[in-house]
Protein backbone atom coordinates (compact mmCIF):
# COMPACT_ATOMS: atom_id res chain seq x y z
CA UNK A 1 0.00 0.00 0.00
CA UNK A 2 1.09 3.45 -1.04
CA UNK A 3 2.11 5.73 1.67
CA UNK A 4 -0.05 8.62 2.16
CA UNK A 5 1.14 12.35 2.54
CA UNK A 6 0.80 12.81 6.29
CA UNK A 7 3.36 9.38 6.58
CA UNK A 8 5.95 11.50 4.54
CA UNK A 9 6.41 13.13 8.00
CA UNK A 10 8.32 10.33 8.99
CA UNK A 11 12.12 10.72 7.22
CA UNK A 12 12.43 7.30 6.71
CA UNK A 13 9.21 7.42 4.68
CA UNK A 14 10.26 10.40 3.02
CA UNK A 15 13.39 9.27 2.31
CA UNK A 16 12.24 6.23 -0.27
CA UNK A 17 11.15 8.72 -2.97
CA UNK A 18 14.39 9.81 -5.38
CA UNK A 19 13.00 13.24 -6.05
CA UNK A 20 13.42 15.72 -3.36
CA UNK A 21 11.07 17.96 -4.67
CA UNK A 22 8.37 15.31 -4.65
CA UNK A 23 9.42 14.79 -1.10
CA UNK A 24 8.97 18.62 -0.17
CA UNK A 25 5.49 18.40 -1.50
CA UNK A 26 4.41 15.67 0.31
CA UNK A 27 5.90 16.39 3.33
CA UNK A 28 3.79 20.17 3.23
CA UNK A 29 0.69 18.26 1.93
CA UNK A 30 0.61 16.09 4.83
CA UNK A 31 1.97 18.74 7.41
CA UNK A 32 -1.64 21.08 6.37
CA UNK A 33 -3.64 18.27 6.27
CA UNK A 34 -2.29 17.92 9.73
CA UNK A 35 -3.07 21.46 10.84
CA UNK A 36 -6.75 21.26 10.17
CA UNK A 37 -7.58 18.90 12.72
CA UNK A 38 -4.75 19.87 15.41
CA UNK A 39 -4.72 22.52 18.07
CA UNK A 40 -2.27 24.22 15.89
CA UNK A 41 -4.80 25.10 13.48
CA UNK A 42 -5.24 29.03 14.80
CA UNK A 43 -1.63 29.33 13.70
CA UNK A 44 -2.10 28.40 10.22
CA UNK A 45 -2.04 31.21 7.37
CA UNK A 46 -3.38 31.94 4.34
CA UNK A 47 -1.74 29.59 1.92
CA UNK A 48 -2.92 30.22 -1.41
CA UNK A 49 -3.42 33.29 -3.83
CA UNK A 50 -5.64 35.24 -2.17
CA UNK A 51 -5.88 37.41 1.37
CA UNK A 52 -9.27 39.01 2.59
CA UNK A 53 -9.88 42.21 1.38
CA UNK A 54 -9.38 45.04 3.52
CA UNK A 55 -9.68 49.32 3.45
CA UNK A 56 -7.54 50.67 1.13
CA UNK A 57 -7.67 47.86 -1.13
CA UNK A 58 -9.12 47.77 -5.20
CA UNK A 59 -12.42 47.22 -5.94
CA UNK A 60 -11.15 46.01 -9.22
CA UNK A 61 -8.85 43.27 -7.48
CA UNK A 62 -12.22 41.60 -5.77
CA UNK A 63 -11.89 37.68 -6.80
CA UNK A 64 -15.31 37.53 -7.30
CA UNK A 65 -15.49 33.89 -8.61
CA UNK A 66 -14.16 33.04 -4.69
CA UNK A 67 -17.33 35.44 -3.69
CA UNK A 68 -19.53 33.63 -4.79
CA UNK A 69 -18.46 30.36 -3.39
CA UNK A 70 -17.94 31.98 -0.30
CA UNK A 71 -19.48 35.04 0.55
CA UNK A 72 -16.84 36.98 1.61
CA UNK A 73 -14.71 39.27 -0.79
CA UNK A 74 -10.84 38.54 -1.26
CA UNK A 75 -8.40 39.97 -3.40
CA UNK A 76 -5.36 37.94 -5.83
CA UNK A 77 -1.88 38.46 -3.66
CA UNK A 78 1.04 40.09 -5.42
CA UNK A 79 4.44 38.89 -5.67
CA UNK A 80 5.24 43.36 -4.09
CA UNK A 81 2.88 42.02 -0.86
CA UNK A 82 5.22 39.70 0.22
CA UNK A 83 5.13 40.29 3.86
CA UNK A 84 8.70 38.03 5.06
CA UNK A 85 11.65 37.10 3.73
CA UNK A 86 13.46 34.12 5.19
CA UNK A 87 17.15 32.54 5.11
CA UNK A 88 17.60 29.07 5.49
CA UNK A 89 21.33 28.33 6.15
CA UNK A 90 22.37 24.99 5.98
CA UNK A 91 25.87 23.41 7.47
CA UNK A 92 26.98 21.03 4.63
CA UNK A 93 30.34 20.50 6.63
CA UNK A 94 31.07 16.56 7.37
CA UNK A 95 30.19 16.10 10.56
CA UNK A 96 27.15 16.13 9.45
CA UNK A 97 27.32 12.87 6.89
CA UNK A 98 26.93 10.75 10.74
CA UNK A 99 24.37 8.55 9.90
CA UNK A 100 23.80 5.23 12.40
CA UNK A 101 20.25 5.02 10.93
CA UNK A 102 18.12 5.28 8.15
CA UNK A 103 19.75 9.15 7.47
CA UNK A 104 22.66 11.29 7.91
CA UNK A 105 22.13 14.34 9.44
CA UNK A 106 22.52 16.01 6.27
CA UNK A 107 19.78 14.41 4.00
CA UNK A 108 17.59 15.36 6.98
CA UNK A 109 18.75 18.43 6.67
CA UNK A 110 17.84 18.86 3.31
CA UNK A 111 14.57 17.58 3.29
CA UNK A 112 13.81 19.92 6.00
CA UNK A 113 14.58 23.03 3.94
CA UNK A 114 13.15 21.81 1.02
CA UNK A 115 9.73 21.06 2.97
CA UNK A 116 10.24 25.05 4.52
CA UNK A 117 11.01 26.54 1.19
CA UNK A 118 8.10 24.52 0.00
CA UNK A 119 5.66 25.78 2.56
CA UNK A 120 6.95 29.69 2.88
CA UNK A 121 6.73 30.03 -1.15
CA UNK A 122 3.15 28.44 -0.77
CA UNK A 123 2.54 30.97 1.23
CA UNK A 124 3.98 33.55 -0.98
CA UNK A 125 6.85 34.87 1.53
CA UNK A 126 10.24 34.72 -0.06
CA UNK A 127 12.73 32.54 0.90
CA UNK A 128 16.90 32.55 0.43
CA UNK A 129 19.48 29.71 0.88
CA UNK A 130 22.65 29.65 2.07
CA UNK A 131 25.01 26.42 1.97
CA UNK A 132 28.32 26.81 4.28
CA UNK A 133 30.98 24.45 5.93
CA UNK A 134 34.15 26.02 6.74
CA UNK A 135 33.07 29.07 4.55
CA UNK A 136 30.08 30.31 2.51
CA UNK A 137 30.01 27.98 -0.32
CA UNK A 138 27.02 28.79 -1.92
CA UNK A 139 24.12 31.61 -1.56
CA UNK A 140 20.63 32.29 -3.52
CA UNK A 141 19.08 35.71 -2.80
CA UNK A 142 15.43 35.37 -1.40
CA UNK A 143 12.35 35.16 -3.99
CA UNK A 144 8.76 34.86 -3.42
CA UNK A 145 7.87 33.27 -7.11
CA UNK A 146 6.60 29.72 -7.04
CA UNK A 147 9.31 28.72 -9.75
CA UNK A 148 11.68 29.62 -7.39
CA UNK A 149 11.42 26.51 -5.65
CA UNK A 150 12.83 24.90 -8.84
CA UNK A 151 16.54 26.50 -8.03
CA UNK A 152 16.24 25.78 -4.56
CA UNK A 153 15.70 22.33 -4.95
CA UNK A 154 18.66 22.35 -7.58
CA UNK A 155 21.04 24.05 -5.20
CA UNK A 156 20.24 21.40 -1.86
CA UNK A 157 20.03 18.15 -4.00
CA UNK A 158 23.51 18.62 -5.27
CA UNK A 159 24.99 19.67 -1.94
CA UNK A 160 28.82 18.50 -1.43
CA UNK A 161 29.96 18.10 2.04
CA UNK A 162 32.66 20.36 2.88
CA UNK A 163 35.71 20.24 5.44
CA UNK A 164 35.12 21.35 9.24
CA UNK A 165 32.20 23.49 10.64
CA UNK A 166 33.44 27.25 11.01
CA UNK A 167 29.93 29.11 11.00
CA UNK A 168 30.73 32.17 12.72
CA UNK A 169 32.44 34.21 9.60
CA UNK A 170 29.23 33.44 7.62
CA UNK A 171 26.89 34.64 10.05
CA UNK A 172 29.20 38.35 10.72
CA UNK A 173 28.78 38.16 6.44
CA UNK A 174 25.09 37.67 6.58
CA UNK A 175 24.25 40.13 9.50
CA UNK A 176 26.32 42.52 7.41
CA UNK A 177 24.38 41.69 3.98
CA UNK A 178 21.03 41.60 4.86
CA UNK A 179 19.65 45.10 4.89
CA UNK A 180 15.74 44.40 5.47
CA UNK A 181 14.51 42.55 8.76
CA UNK A 182 13.74 39.08 7.83
CA UNK A 183 13.69 35.41 9.91
CA UNK A 184 16.71 33.53 9.73
CA UNK A 185 16.34 29.44 9.85
CA UNK A 186 19.88 27.73 10.77
CA UNK A 187 19.93 23.97 10.21
CA UNK A 188 23.13 22.81 12.15
CA UNK A 189 24.83 20.18 14.51
CA UNK A 190 26.23 23.35 15.86
CA UNK A 191 29.99 21.21 16.53
CA UNK A 192 31.68 24.35 16.25
CA UNK A 193 32.53 26.94 18.89
CA UNK A 194 29.41 27.97 21.08
CA UNK A 195 30.81 31.34 21.80
CA UNK A 196 32.09 32.23 18.47
CA UNK A 197 28.31 30.45 17.15
CA UNK A 198 26.47 32.95 19.25
CA UNK A 199 27.93 35.64 19.00
CA UNK A 200 27.14 35.61 14.98
CA UNK A 201 23.49 34.75 15.94
CA UNK A 202 23.71 37.79 18.45
CA UNK A 203 24.60 39.77 15.47
CA UNK A 204 21.41 39.10 13.53
CA UNK A 205 19.49 39.55 16.60
CA UNK A 206 21.39 43.19 16.62
CA UNK A 207 20.51 43.72 13.00
CA UNK A 208 16.78 43.15 14.52
CA UNK A 209 16.50 39.17 12.34
CA UNK A 210 14.37 36.65 14.05
CA UNK A 211 16.54 33.71 14.22
CA UNK A 212 15.15 30.08 14.68
CA UNK A 213 18.51 27.52 15.10
CA UNK A 214 17.20 23.74 14.51
CA UNK A 215 20.08 22.01 16.14
CA UNK A 216 20.32 18.70 14.44
CA UNK A 217 22.01 15.38 16.12
CA UNK A 218 22.02 11.60 15.09
CA UNK A 219 20.30 9.72 17.75
CA UNK A 220 23.39 7.97 18.81
CA UNK A 221 25.27 11.13 19.62
CA UNK A 222 22.78 11.43 22.29
CA UNK A 223 22.15 8.03 23.52
CA UNK A 224 26.04 6.78 22.69
CA UNK A 225 24.60 3.05 22.97
CA UNK A 226 27.26 1.50 21.36
CA UNK A 227 27.46 -1.83 22.97
CA UNK A 228 31.29 -3.98 21.55
CA UNK A 229 34.81 -2.06 21.52
CA UNK A 230 34.44 0.50 18.69
CA UNK A 231 36.53 2.82 16.69
CA UNK A 232 35.74 6.34 16.30
CA UNK A 233 36.99 8.66 13.89
CA UNK A 234 36.26 12.72 13.61
CA UNK A 235 34.80 13.08 10.38
CA UNK A 236 36.32 16.38 9.79
CA UNK A 237 39.97 15.89 11.22
CA UNK A 238 40.34 12.19 10.67
CA UNK A 239 41.61 11.61 14.06
CA UNK A 240 40.08 8.16 15.54
CA UNK A 241 39.85 6.46 18.81
CA UNK A 242 39.54 2.99 19.70
CA UNK A 243 37.71 2.51 23.38
CA UNK A 244 35.04 0.18 24.78
CA UNK A 245 32.28 2.62 25.04
CA UNK A 246 30.75 1.59 28.56
CA UNK A 247 33.76 3.30 29.67
CA UNK A 248 33.23 6.63 28.07
CA UNK A 249 29.41 6.86 27.98
CA UNK A 250 29.12 8.33 31.26
CA UNK A 251 31.37 11.36 30.58
CA UNK A 252 30.36 11.74 26.96
CA UNK A 253 26.62 11.99 27.96
CA UNK A 254 27.38 14.99 30.58
CA UNK A 255 29.42 16.51 27.61
CA UNK A 256 26.80 16.31 25.25
CA UNK A 257 23.89 17.45 28.32
CA UNK A 258 26.41 20.55 28.99
CA UNK A 259 26.84 21.10 25.10
CA UNK A 260 23.50 21.25 24.34
CA UNK A 261 22.35 22.77 27.53
CA UNK A 262 25.04 25.81 26.61
CA UNK A 263 22.99 26.45 23.36
CA UNK A 264 19.51 26.25 24.64
CA UNK A 265 20.30 28.36 27.84
CA UNK A 266 22.23 31.70 25.41
CA UNK A 267 19.50 31.13 22.86
CA UNK A 268 17.02 31.79 25.39
CA UNK A 269 19.02 34.89 27.03
CA UNK A 270 19.05 36.58 23.64
CA UNK A 271 15.57 35.56 22.19
CA UNK A 272 16.67 32.99 19.65
CA UNK A 273 14.27 30.10 19.36
CA UNK A 274 16.10 26.69 19.71
CA UNK A 275 14.46 23.60 18.71
CA UNK A 276 16.81 20.68 19.22
CA UNK A 277 15.86 17.71 16.77
CA UNK A 278 17.25 14.46 16.16
CA UNK A 279 17.20 12.66 12.58
CA UNK A 280 14.31 9.91 13.44
CA UNK A 281 12.11 12.63 14.17
CA UNK A 282 8.95 13.82 12.36
CA UNK A 283 9.09 16.55 9.70
CA UNK A 284 6.41 18.67 11.72
CA UNK A 285 7.78 19.49 14.64
CA UNK A 286 10.43 21.57 12.70
CA UNK A 287 7.22 22.91 10.47
CA UNK A 288 5.62 23.81 13.49
CA UNK A 289 8.18 25.95 14.99
CA UNK A 290 8.66 27.68 12.07
CA UNK A 291 4.85 28.89 11.53
CA UNK A 292 4.99 29.76 15.10
CA UNK A 293 7.70 31.94 14.82
CA UNK A 294 6.64 33.58 11.31
CA UNK A 295 3.13 34.59 13.06
CA UNK A 296 5.28 36.13 15.49
CA UNK A 297 7.65 37.99 13.19
CA UNK A 298 5.04 39.41 10.89
CA UNK A 299 3.29 37.20 9.06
Amino acid sequence: MPASAPDFLNPEVAARLDSLSLRAKLVVEGFIAGLHRSPYHGYSVEFAEHRAYGPGDEIRHVDWKLFGKTDRYYIKRFEEETNLKSYLLIDQSRSMTFSSGAGSKLAYAQNLAAALAYLMLKQQDAVGLALFDSELRRYLPPRAKPSHIKALIGILSSITPGPETRMSPMLHKLAESIAKRGLIILISDLLDDPDEVMMGLKHLRHKQHEVIVFHLLDPQELEFSFSTRTRFRDLESGDSLTTEPWHIRKDYRAAIDRFISHYRSLCRKHKIDYQLLTTDQPLDLALTEYLLKRRHAGG
